[in-house]
């Protein structure tokens, strides 16, 4: 039997007195992505920083990897080969490229070596390793965020909004980089997004997430699967 790389037992978590997410649950297998999408405000980035560690359950359980690691701090989530590109946009703007991407490697000195197929995805970058990554443009340092993802060689990668306000063609190259990591090392996802064409393009299943709760989940590809998350979205 195939092993969850994510599995999440009816967490509820929140801020102060306040839940966002009641009895949550879900699961990924190794090699899937599943895309959670909803509405600003029902809780899909507070999922994302309680699967991290960023903020404590008040019930529940969550295992990586079949490891029991609910209230593990983010420093001993991040020991287990998950990679996150949070929706704030988490690069260093005073480094160059190449640091940026070495903060994601145990061991630096092999970034030649592993750069090679993230330079292929992103072949912006080849030439630019020495650029300050703060003067990229918004849609360059998102390909940041996700090749410094990749480069980890993660067993598991969250991804938080990722193609908020990004151009058609930069959204096409994130998809078509997802979808080489997976079908070259089976990389689990967990998309967080409200792009549903390029949610339902790079996930086998969807999520509905409404008031704290999945109300609904499906085939990413069945017929009909666009139509059914679009009138949830818009209603």
């Amino acid at each position: 039997m195939q092993q969850d790389a994510l599995k999440v037992e009816g967490i509820s978590c929140g801020y102060g007195r306040a839940m966002i997410l009641n009895s949550l649950s879900l699961e990924i297998k190794q090699s899937q992505c599943v895309a959670m999408l909803g509405k600003n405000g029902m809780g899909k980035s507070t999922l994302l920083k309680a699967l991290c560690g960023f903020l404590p359950k008040k019930q529940g359980e969550v295992y990586i990897e079949g490891k029991r690691v609910t209230h593990y701090k983010p420093h001993r989530i991040a020991r287990l080969n998950l990679a996150y590109a949070a929706q704030e946009q988490a690069i260093f703007t005073e480094l160059t490229v190449k640091e940026n991407l070495s903060l994601a490697l145990a061991h630096p000195d092999t970034f030649d070596q592993v750069f090679i197929p993230v330079g292929h995805l992103f072949p912006v970058f080849k030439e630019r390793l020495s650029q300050k990554a703060g003067t990229l443009s918004g849609g360059e340092q998102k390909m940041l965020l996700v090749a410094r993802c990749l480069i980890q060689r993660p067993d598991i990668i969250f991804l938080d909004e990722i193609t908020e306000g990004l151009q058609p063609s930069v959204i096409d190259r994130i998809a078509e980089a997802l979808d080489w990591e997976r079908r070259s090392h089976g990389t689990a996802m967990f998309i967080i997004e409200q792009n549903i064409g390029f949610a339902l393009r790079v996930s086998d299943r969807y999520l509905i997430l409404k008031q704290g709760r999945i109300v609904d989940s499906g085939d990413s590809k069945a017929e009909g699967a666009a139509k059914k998350v679009y009138g949830y979205l818009t209603v």
